[in-house]
């Protein structure tokens, strides 16, 4: 009942209505309901947007699961990468009209502890990330907060746009904010047909380094090739570890771009390079993994931890999308209602770049 009062309409007092896919309790991908929902309504500061393209990622999957991490209300709707066009603004909205292209940034903080205050806010004491912290964009509609939307240039479609704040953030966290990645190094980065791995592999080239990169099929070699890869793996037909050391005869790599987990940890530490740097931000895999701290202090390795990115970074990468130095890749749009079939496609990694849903 809450959850419908919040979205009422403000001037009639009763909830109009929109399509939307959500999920009453947790499980697979068969507890997504393509259902109507009320209409969100602005309050002060807000605006509602008309979502014209929802990018998927892992967390949609993490957070329909049930992890401990996230704690949400139930009925809840998914979707962190959101571009659509503004509908309705509250009171007090001065940045933004109805009619603006805008793409929603992925992360939630609240601009006044020691953190924000800092320009870390993805380290904010209430940091949450859209689609988890608050419903998503897996619906007609939006709520959000004017100060989170980011204008659009009129040449770049919606689908494009929604592709690329989560992990083209997450992407230049990890190897520009984290592992300083320098001009001349060499980087491994795993799964660069994922939406995170094809947005390192051009932040690495952005950065001047030699990217190594891992991928799961054979057609995927060419597609991470075009974004810049110098040279790539299909770690399912031959040991990844060992062409790796091959590439860069038997010295390693300087980075090691990480979101898979157990699978690759071992091989990951043992192809880094003396005072190298492992930077992961997720665990496709599973959770645990073993560590030899005698080889990482040995070799002075660094192991740094990564999640999503700061808004002054998000302002930079959004800028490099919308002058084309940076390109995400769209796979598939899928219609909203098959958000179902969308997710089942994703977790077979059928994939290279991104889904997107489109209301």
């Amino acid at each position: 009942a809450k959850w419908w009062l919040k979205h009422a309409n403000a001037q009639t007092g009763q909830p109009t209505t929109m399509n939307a896919v959500l999920f009453r309790r947790h499980g697979g991908p068969d507890v997504l309901e393509y259902t109507e929902v009320p209409d969100p309504s602005p309050g002060p500061g807000d605006i509602v947007v008309r979502v014209k393209a929802c990018a998927l990622n892992h967390l949609d999957c993490w957070i329909r699961q049930g992890i401990p991490a996230y704690r949400i209300s139930l009925p809840h709707i998914s979707g962190c990468d959101v571009a659509g066009i503004v509908e309705r603004v509250g009171e007090g909205v001065t940045g933004r009209r109805a009619g603006d292209r805008v793409v929603l940034a992925p992360g939630l903080s609240c601009g006044r502890c020691e953190w924000c205050r800092r320009g870390d806010d993805n380290l904010c004491v209430s940091y949450g990330i859209r689609g988890s912290a608050v419903a998503g964009g897996y619906a007609e509609r939006i709520l959000a907060k004017a100060s989170d939307a980011l204008p659009l240039p009129a040449d770049l479609p919606f689908d494009e746009a929604a592709a690329f704040p989560l992990v083209f953030l997450t992407a230049w966290h990890m190897l520009v904010g984290r592992a300083k990645l320098q001009a001349g190094e060499t980087v491994l980065v795993h799964a660069a047909g994922s939406g995170v791995g094809h947005a390192a592999v051009q932040v690495a080239k952005h950065c001047k380094a030699r990217v190594l990169a891992t991928v799961g099929a054979d057609a995927k070699i060419p597609k991470a090739e075009t974004l810049g890869a110098d040279a790539v793996i299909n770690y399912r037909r031959e040991p990844f570890e060992e062409q790796v050391l091959r590439l860069t005869e038997g010295r390693g790599v300087d980075v090691v771009f990480e979101h898979i987990g157990p699978q690759v940890w071992e091989s990951s530490l043992r192809l880094l390079a003396k005072g190298g740097r492992l930077v992961t931000c997720g665990a496709t895999s599973g959770p645990s993994v073993t560590l030899d701290l005698r080889y990482v202090f040995s070799r002075q390795l660094s192991l740094l931890g990564s999640l999503m990115g700061t808004r002054a970074e998000l302002d930079t990468v959004a800028q490099l999308v919308f002058r084309g130095t940076l390109r995400p890749v769209v796979d598939t749009v899928f219609p909203l209602r098959e958000a179902r079939a969308a997710q089942e496609r994703m977790l077979s990694r059928d994939v290279f770049g991104k889904l997107v849903l489109a209301p």
